[in-house]
């Protein structure tokens, strides 16, 4: 009696960064993307926090992100770079509805497309999209300015979870594409989908709000 091999999924280990100017989102996107939650408060990051998620890709290999969430305050932008070093993807965030947010991004942008190679995917994030009627960047804007750069185009309500999920997933499917999938990145865990979130170093100095200064705002 012949028994059908059962085919263990591959898991693609690879280190993503987020950037972006202080109060736009980014710990907010992390955690609607790995708990599916929204926090109303959420303390300002220092240094960065970690956490890691798995996007299943059409059930042929799985996509295990090493998330690094960097602190948005200009005081901090100095590390930034010993956090995106390295990193096969990062996702940079922009407040719909402040422009200048918009302004720091392409800045992200700029630096991440000198110093890395052409080989990490980029994505641009336009986050809030909840409060689409205070919007101060236009999304054609964005997104001409995107495909200049050619990176990916999103805009996220981490509040309501909009486009969460399918920013990462997109994400998953264009790095195999651009990182060859060899034995030092792949592994035959199958962790499904069950995600973690450290945080290093919070800011305990204020009570940062994450609804009227981080994800979203009244």
């Amino acid at each position: 009696m012949s028994q059908t091999a059962i085919k263990t999924p591959k898991t693609l280990h690879l280190k993503l960064v987020l950037l972006g100017d202080a109060s736009v989102g980014k710990s907010c996107l992390v955690v609607r993307f790995s708990k599916d939650e929204f926090h109303e408060y959420q303390e300002p990051t220092i240094g960065a926090a970690f956490m890691t998620q798995s996007v299943n890709v059409d059930d042929d290999y799985t996509v295990k992100f090493e998330i690094w969430d960097t602190a948005g305050q200009e005081r901090y932008r100095s590390l930034a770079p010993m956090y995106y070093r390295g990193a096969a993807a990062a996702i940079v965030v922009y407040d719909i509805t402040n422009v200048e947010t918009f302004q720091g991004a392409k800045s992200w942008i700029s630096e991440l497309q000198n110093i890395n190679n052409n080989d990490i995917v980029v994505a641009l994030v336009g986050n809030k999209y909840d409060l689409e009627s205070s919007r101060t960047v236009d999304s054609e804007t964005a997104r001409n300015y995107a495909k200049e750069k050619g990176i990916l185009s999103f805009e996220t309500s981490a509040k309501t979870g909009y486009n969460v999920q399918e920013l990462f997933e997109e994400i998953a499917r264009k790095l195999p594409n651009t990182k060859k999938l060899d034995s030092n990145s792949m592994s035959t865990e199958n962790n499904g989908k069950t995600g973690g979130f450290q945080l290093f170093r919070s800011d305990r100095r204020g009570g940062g709000n994450c609804f009227s200064n981080g994800c979203s705002s009244n």
